[in-house]
Parts: C-alpha cells; sequence; structure tokens
C-alpha cells in the first residue's frame, strides 16, 4: 500500500524470536540489555525489548524553508524486566537523554537504533520516564539510502509504512508496542499543522512569527500510524451524525485535482457510518482525512483517525474506492493490527474486500462479479498466483496479490459460512482484538469458532499454497472466459495501483 523501505532484514543474536513486546526476561547475573529487535519474523530488528511504552509527548519546532526539525520527545513506559540499558528506533541527531530525571549515556548503533544507558540500572515494573532532545534535517537521513520524510516546497510529510517514526520521534517501532501520543508542533505563522486525533485546543501564536499547533490521540496507536502533515492547508472542520469531530485538509498545491479531491475525501464521514454498519463501532475518537502536496507521497495509508492520500488518486476523478479502502483499515489494522508483519493480509485483505462490499452497495458490481473477473484475469501461469497472502515474504509485503488475492479469500469464506455468520465473524474479529494484535491463525481459529466449520483447508488454499486455486461447483463457478468488467473495477484497480506506488 505504500513504499515500504529497503531495510535490511538480517536477524539479530540477540533477538529473542516471536517474543512479545511486554515480555520479562530475567537473568541470574542481574540486569540484562532489552533485546534490540521484538523477533519480528519480517524485520527482526524492529521494535524493541525490555519495557512497554505508554505514552508518547512529541513537542517540535520545524522550519520549512531549510527542513529543519528540532525536537523533544517524552516517553513514558514501564520496564518488563531488569535493564542495565535500552533502545529506541531513532535515526536523527541526538543532544541529550534523560532517564527518570537523572543524563544518561547514549550512543548510536546500526541504521536506526538509538542505545540508552540510564545512570542507575532499571528494575523490572519501574515506571520509566525518558526525555530524548534532538535537532536534525529529517529529508537529509538516510537509512540504507533511503528516507521516509517527503518535503514540499512549503513543509513536509511524514508518512510511511512500516517505518516512518524514526525520522521525527523515538519508539518502540513495532505495532506490537501501541500508545497515546500527544504531538506539539511550532512552525511559522500561515502554515498548519495536520496529524492524529483531535486539537484539544486551537492553533496559537506561542512567537512573534511562530504558532503552535497540538493534537492528541487518545485511544492505543502503533508508532507507523503517527503521522505529520506541515505546510499550506485548507482545513475543514465538521461533526458528524454521531458527534465525532471530522476533520479535513487538503494541500493548497492540488490545482485542478482541487475538486475531485474534496468530492471523495469530504464522504468520509458517510463511508465510516456505513462501514460501522458492517465491522461494528468506529473504534476512534474522530475521523478524516489529508490530501498531501503534490510530489511528496505516491500512495495512501491509514494513519489512524485521519488517512493520508497521495495526490494521484484525483487525477482521474472523485475516487471514493481509496477512502473506503484506507477507512477499513481503521479497523483493520489500526484498531486491530498485526502482531508480526507476516500477517499483513489482515490489513490489506480486509480492506480490499471493503471496497468490493461497497461496490456490491452502490450497484456497481457484486462481490461475486468482481471474485469472477478477478479469477479469470490472472491465468494460471500468472506470477500473481505464485505470491501467498497468509506469507508474501519481507521482499515485498504489500505485493498486490496480498490485496486481490486477499479479498478473494475473504470472498471465499463468506461463501463457505454464509452472510449471517460472515458478518458475525467480521464483527466479532474487530470487537475481540480492539487496540490489540492478532495473527492469521487466530483468525482462523476465531473464524472456524464463530462458524462451526472446519475451514483449514480453505485458508490453506487460498492464503497458503502457490499456484492458482481449483474452484469447485459447490463453492463458486469458475468461468470459461473473461466475464465483463464489473463497472467499480477500474476505480479499484487504479486504488490498488496507486495505492503500491
Amino acid at each position: 500500500m505504500r513504499q515500504a523501505l529497503a531495510a535490511v532484514v538480517t536477524a539479530l543474536a540477540v533477538v529473542l524470536a516471536g517474543t512479545p513486546a511486554n515480555a520479562a526476561v530475567h537473568s541470574a547475573a542481574g540486569p540484562a540489555p532489552g533485546s534490540a529487535g521484538l523477533g519480528d519474523s519480517y524485520f527482526p530488528d524492529y521494535g524493541n525489548g525490555g519495557y512497554d511504552v505508554s505514552h508518547y509527548d512529541v513537542r517540535l519546532r520545524y522550519w520549512p524553508d531549510t527542513d529543519r526539525l528540532a525536537g523533544t520527545t517524552t516517553i513514558l513506559a514501564r520496564a518488563t524486566q531488569d535493564l542495565s540499558r535500552f533502545e529506541f528506533d531513532f535515526a536523527l541527531s541526538v543532544t541529550s537523554v534523560r532517564v527518570n530525571g537523572a543524563p544518561a549515556s547514549y550512543a548510536r548503533e546500526g541504521a536506526h537504533k538509538l542505545v540508552v544507558t540510564p545512570a542507575r540500572p532499571v528494575t523490572d515494573g519501574q515506571p520509566l520516564t525518558v526525555v530524548v532532545q534532538y535537532a536534525d534535517t529529517p529529508s537529509a537521513v538516510k537509512v540504507n539510502g533511503a528516507t521516509a520524510w517527503a518535503r514540499a516546497a512549503d513543509g513536509a510529510v511524514a508518512v510511511g509504512e512500516p517505518e516512518i517514526a524514526w525520522w521525527w520521534f523515538p519508539s518502540n517501532d513495532h505495532p506490537r508496542d501501541k500508545a497515546t501520543f500527544d504531538v506539539s508542533v511550532l512552525v511559522p505563522d500561515g502554515t498548519q499543522v495536520v496529524s492524529n486525533g483531535v486539537m484539544p485546543a486551537p492553533a496559537h501564536r506561542e512567537l512573534p512569527g511562530w504558532s503552535r499547533w497540538n493534537w492528541r490521540s487518545v485511544k492505543p496507536m502503533a508508532t507507523y500510524l503517527a503521522f505529520l502533515a506541515i505546510g499550506h492547508y485548507e482545513i475543514r472542520t465538521d461533526v458528524s451524525v454521531s458527534g465525532q469531530p471530522v476533520v479535513t485538509a487538503y494541500s493548497q498545491n492540488l490545482g485542478e485535482y482541487a475538486d475531485a479531491a474534496h468530492a471523495a475525501v469530504e464522504r468520509t464521514s458517510e463511508v465510516v457510518d456505513w462501514e460501522s454498519g458492517l465491522f461494528g463501532p468506529y473504534p476512534f475518537e474522530a475521523r478524516g482525512g489529508v490530501v498531501a502536496p503534490p510530489g511528496t507521497i505516491g500512495f495512501a495509508l491509514e494513519d489512524q483517525t485521519r488517512p493520508v492520500y497521495s495526490s494521484k488518486f484525483w487525477q482521474g476523478g472523485a475516487n471514493v474506492y481509496v477512502v473506503v479502502h484506507e477507512n477499513a483499515h481503521q479497523w483493520f489494522g489500526d484498531s486491530v493490527s498485526v502482531a508480526d508483519w507476516r500477517n499483513i493480509w489482515l490489513n490489506e485483505g480486509f480492506a480490499s474486500y471493503a471496497e468490493w462490499l461497497w461496490s456490491e452497495a452502490q450497484g456497481e458490481g457484486t462481490a461475486q462479479e468482481l471474485f469472477d473477473y478477478s479469477y479469470a484475469a490472472h491465468p494460471a501461469d500468472d506470477p500473481f498466483w505464485q505470491v501467498k497472502p497468509g506469507d508474501p515474504g519481507a521482499r515485498d509485503p504489500f505485493d498486490r496479490a496480498v490485496y486481490t488475492r486477499g479479498a478473494m479469500a475473504l470472498h471465499q469464506l463468506r461463501l463457505a459460512v454464509g452472510d449471517e455468520v460472515f458478518l458475525r465473524i467480521l464483527r466479532g474479529w474487530t470487537e475481540n482484538h480492539r487496540y490489540g494484535n492478532a495473527t492469521i491463525e487466530q483468525f482462523e481459529e476465531f473464524a472456524q469458532g464463530v462458524s462451526g466449520k472446519n475451514l483449514g483447508a480453505l485458508f490453506a488454499t487460498w492464503l497458503f499454497t502457490p499456484g492458482r486455486p481449483t474452484l469447485g461447483a459447490t463453492v463458486t463457478r469458475a468461468p470459461r472466459v473473461l466475464p465483463a468488467a464489473p463497472r467499480s473495477w477500474k476505480a479499484i484497480e487504479q486504488a490498488h495501483e496507486a495505492l503500491r506506488r
């Protein structure tokens, strides 16, 4: 769905494979270092062991003309083991670190690790208040030859998956360690700042020529879902039917694409209300969307409460399918997050199938018609069928098969259990794992429990077996020739092509 950084994926000896974020590691010899990574199967050195974060307070000052960023991030956490040292994922230059009020030693290790050694050892269960001060030019900071910080003529956009925090705040950068956020940014007058959640107070003048913007996220959020958009934006505010604040923001540099962007993104509340009827109550405190300046990002991302879109989505008109996709992620990806990046189908397959359901509801093609066309459009020798949506590989976790074949897998589940049970599975899943993390194996077990059916062969075939599955007559017909494309097909494909660039 976006450009994943070409990170070096090598398992470090200190990584405890499969260790959860809050697992304790005790040593008879006394305090030990927290692990440099959480053992993710695709990105083993992402995240860090030994502590669990509850809150980030990110306070920044940004100079748009030079791309200079200065910041102080305060991290509230709790140790999950006796610690001699611990680490954050961060790439910018650090000027000081304090742990529980005392100066701490710090050093850089590898491409994105900040190693902190507190003045006094930390004990298991001890609260931690870590203050990191830093200053740098994010667009000039490269990790493995790339930066995810996108500079614009009037500011910058910090949006990315699976990593973006490295370029603007130190963090435990893995979806298993969620936290709440306060983000405060001082910028020159006339510059706007948009981030997640709600504004606890209006932007205000703090220094001559400088104004401060504040955003607060009160629900647990994975670090990659925290974003910044700084520049000249048209910001619209409203209130949803349910009483939630709605904030949409549009770069003032969209030119001829502005009207199409408005026509699509301003339907966000309608889309969220419709999705709430399928997936259960909306899990967050606000909703909306941001359209970034041309030339910054080339994808869309489901940033929590407020997806961010590339302007390229609106070059062909008001494509609402990408709005449906990104807001479906508020349930599948943001509230229920992956426990391991291998499980990305739980995000992308479900958001893609939401597009099929929207098409069905709008009378632009049923999910069955979209399935039939997708199946026939990819002949048996198409490399598309060689990618396993349930384990696509670290080289490209966002292969298009994860989206389209992923949606096809869910359609097969729907056919196997029936519409009523299928919706019970979706709603129960989002309720049971709300604000947590999950795996594909847990979803399979849950679906079998709700339906009372053995679904192992279905999941094995559609998620984990290379090759085009054979369709049995009892499941769905296999079209012999390419049927007519559903009306929604072109818009869905255009959205998916842009999602992945």
